[in-house]
This record gives C-alpha cells, structure tokens and sequence, in this order.
C-alpha cells in the first residue's frame, strides 16, 4: 500500500469505497484545518467530509444520521505501516 491514503474512503463496509487494508493501518482527517474524530466518509478530489451527527440519531435504514461538510479535505495515516 502507498503512503498516501485513497482519494475517497467509506467506514461503512458495504459501501463500494470501503477500504478494509486503510481502514487497518488508520486514516486521520484535517477537515479545514481541523482534526475530526466522527468523518463517517470523505472525498479529497470533490471536497466533502460526511461526519455523523452523533449520540444515538439513526436514520429510517439504522444507520447514523450524518452531514455532508464541503471544504479543504486533508486525510494522513495515523499509524506508519509496520
């Protein structure tokens, strides 16, 4: 794998940009500047971060209630690969 992570990237293990060997080495997010902790989905070439809205909110499926957020996406391993 590249030190660099995918240029689009899903938690959500059905979804078809799910990513199980970046999701095991740890993706970070700077989302305008800032680091996010609940970034459910991102896309670096279209800017956008999905972020869950947080505590026990699901949608009519059950999957969490989340925002689309447009702006300068940043995403970084967290950990080196070893």
């Amino acid at each position: 794998m590249t030190d660099t992570p995918p240029d689009r990237l899903s938690n959500d293990p059905s979804s078809p940009f799910y990513n199980e060997e970046a999701m095991e080495r740890g993706v970070g997010i700077r989302f305008k500047g800032v680091e996010k902790t609940n970034v459910e989905e991102y896309c670096v070439s279209e800017g956008w971060v999905r972020v869950s809205v947080g505590g026990n909110v699901k949608d009519r499926r059950g999957n969490p209630l989340t925002l689309l957020l447009k702006g300068p996406v940043e995403p970084y391993f967290r950990n080196d690969g070893e």
